[in-house]
């Protein structure tokens, strides 16, 4: 493979891309395990406070989990009393989760966390800049999903 081949690390925006998600993520997980939570439970709760009702399936989807992890993760909401399901399917076979009072309370104080670590992560930019961090990031997405 030749040099002009070959990705080269400090200047490849996936891999700057994948260092700044690994960071986040790191960051994230750093302020909400004391709170008896992953990154994945509380994107879980986050989608159902703005989206009541998801099936299993698009809170998977959302989190980016397979359905049976999303499904242990739901049972086990269930358990702590942060969501409910309904034991039979109102229509069809989708059980709908929907959040609990003690599941937002929960919910606010990772909010809460979250935000503080996204806002050290934009704490070097201006907000014209991260209106522009946010667009350049929606084209990303938008560019590779028109190519699948």
């Amino acid at each position: 493979m030749s040099q002009a081949e070959r990705v080269d690390l400090p200047t490849s925006i996936g891999y700057l891309l994948k260092q700044a998600a690994t960071a986040l993520r790191t960051s994230m997980e750093e302020v909400l395990r004391p709170l008896g939570m992953t990154v994945t439970h509380y994107s879980c709760l986050e989608l159902l406070a703005q989206r009541p009702g998801l099936s299993n399936s698009e809170l998977a989807r959302g989190t980016f989990v397979t359905r049976q992890s999303m499904n242990v993760l739901l049972r086990a909401l269930q358990e702590d009393g942060s969501v409910t399901r309904p034991d039979e399917a109102p229509v069809g076979r989708v059980l709908p989760v929907s959040l609990t009072p003690l599941g937002r309370e929960r919910l606010a104080e990772a909010s809460a966390a979250v935000r503080r670590v996204e806002q050290r992560m934009l704490s070097g930019l201006d907000e014209g800049e991260q209106d522009e961090a946010r667009r350049v990031l929606r084209n990303f997405t938008a560019a590779l999903a028109s190519d699948a």
